[in-house]
């Protein structure tokens, strides 16, 4: 005879195998529960209720990589423990982040030799970057206006109402006022005619987005470049530009090499750029280069010496993980110009595709440009009846997560739906969507009766209307009943 025992689970009897007696009870919200529990429990816990969340590989709404490959992963888990700051105890990390800034400040073709190292830092993502960047332009600004004995009190930046709020963050915090160049139907970029003409002697500089987030769209950085090199000869000032390519820094080298929007022009004297969107790295990791080393004011990098050895640093936040940088040069080694040129292509043919399903079913009008970041944005042509909000509603019951908003003043009377396009989002996954909005716009119309004119003569409505708002209930509730009968369970 066997005799099998059950072990006792904190000294009491386990009385499921699942998660055992701690499914009875809700997990902690407010305080610190007073016992333990173990940790195949905890886990259990915690994993089930996470299973609520989206799909991050079906968050069309978000630029951030979903996925990288197994052996970056494990790359990122050795080095999770790793405090990047001390770069005394982590040399080689250290080493990694400054090949990482030569390589992205010679893609961004900045004025340094082969062997010269470039001016710039990893941060955790371009807000940070584009804070570091603003700060610096901030203060060469004040330090040349009080070498003239001008007022240095009211700075502003002038760029279109279409950044992403980092920019807003930026100006609110650190007492700078954004001056912003309103849309307009049909141009959902900063009109660079409109900024220049902005521009005055308290401009520290001109932002402007290549890959705007609302419609993916690269601002034209050489016509801008060129209007204040004309307006700073006319009035002798040096207004200089920065440009926030989080989304668009890691496609424009690939996909279009001959474009001009970077150090190749000579007012462009930053640039942010994200890891975590197009660079292919799971977030959270951004970079900003500056053109040169008088670019980046010596006051603002810090050098400290308690971690072992001096060490400059320009970062607003102190300690962070070492593994996005680490899995950055991964990337950058792993796949090479030709890698990352491939993977663009991918995303682009993919983004054709979604965009020509679209077309075909006649109901939307495309607002993205087909140069630019690998995004659809795209809107009703016809919204009486249901709107993208709806649609976007409606997506969440097949797995999508796919955005819908209004645009930037003074164009907010228009509302698009967004699909980012990344490296994981595949033509069958394209095809699947299209199938899917096709789907929710025929049932949303089917929901919606037909609308019929009513005429009315001497107060009686007419017996031709009533029998057309007879057909149209008809007609729906019909739709209603072949849909409960022909659908399947899933």
């Amino acid at each position: 005879m066997v005799i099998s025992t059950t072990n006792q689970d904190f000294d009491q009897d386990l009385h499921s195998t699942f998660a055992s007696r701690y499914v009875r009870t809700s997990l902690p919200r407010f305080k610190m529960p007073d016992q333990s529990i173990p940790k195949d429990a905890a886990y259990q816990i915690i994993s089930d209720e996470l299973m609520l969340d989206g799909n991050p590989r079906l968050n069309l709404a978000s630029f951030v990589t979903t996925w990288m490959e197994p052996e970056c992963d494990k790359l990122i888990m050795s080095s999770i423990n790793k405090n990047y700051v001390d770069m005394d105890e982590y040399p080689v990390t250290t080493e990694l982040q400054n090949r990482c800034v030569n390589m992205i400040a010679h893609l961004f073709h900045a004025p340094v030799g082969d062997d010269d190292t470039a001016v710039g830092v990893g941060t955790v993502g371009s807000s940070e970057a584009i804070m570091l960047a603003g700060l610096a332009f901030k203060r060469k600004w004040q330090a040349k206006r009080k070498s003239l004995g001008k007022t240095y009190d009211k700075p502003n930046i002038v760029t279109g109402s279409n950044v992403q709020v980092c920019w807003e963050k930026f100006a609110r915090y650190f007492e700078v006022d954004l001056k912003e160049v309103k849309l307009k139907e049909g141009y959902y970029v900063m009109d660079p005619v409109k900024a220049v003409e902005m521009v005055d002697e308290n401009t520290i500089c001109v932002a402007a987005i290549l890959g705007s987030t609302m419609t993916g769209e690269f601002e034209d950085v050489k016509l801008l470049n060129d209007l204040l090199m004309e307006k700073n000869k006319e009035t002798g000032w040096d207004t200089p530009i920065h440009v926030d390519a989080a989304s668009g820094g890691f496609v424009a080298p690939f996909l279009y090499p001959d474009l001009k929007w970077d150090f190749r022009l000579p007012l462009v004297k930053s640039i942010n750029v994200s890891g975590h969107k197009y660079g292919l790295v799971y977030a959270g990791v951004g970079w900003v280069v500056w053109r040169t080393k008088e670019d980046l004011p010596d006051e603002l990098v810090f050098h400290i010496n308690y971690l072992g050895s001096d060490q400059p640093t320009f970062t607003l936040n102190f300690s962070k993980g070492s593994s996005q940088i680490i899995a950055q040069y991964y990337q950058f080694i792993r796949l090479g110009f030709e890698g990352y040129k491939d993977i663009m292509m991918n995303c682009s043919e993919n983004t054709r595709s979604l965009k020509e399903g679209l077309q075909k079913t006649g109901r939307f009008d495309i607002i993205s440009k087909d140069i630019g970041v690998p995004l659809l944005a795209f809107s009703l042509k016809d919204s009486s009846r249901y709107t993208v909000f709806d649609i976007s509603e409606s997506l969440r019951r097949f797995g999508w997560i796919v955005p819908a908003y209004t645009m930037p003043p003074d164009a907010q009377h228009i509302s698009v739906l967004r699909v980012v396009i990344r490296e994981d989002f595949s033509r069958s996954l394209a095809d699947r969507l299209i199938a899917d909005i096709v789907k929710v716009v025929n049932e949303l119309e089917a929901a919606q009766p037909t609308k019929t004119a009513i005429s009315v003569h001497n107060g009686k409505v007419s017996e031709d209307s009533v029998r057309e708002m007879q057909k149209g209930i008809t007609k729906y509730w019909r739709s209603v009943v072949h849909g409960k009968k022909t659908s399947s369970v899933c």
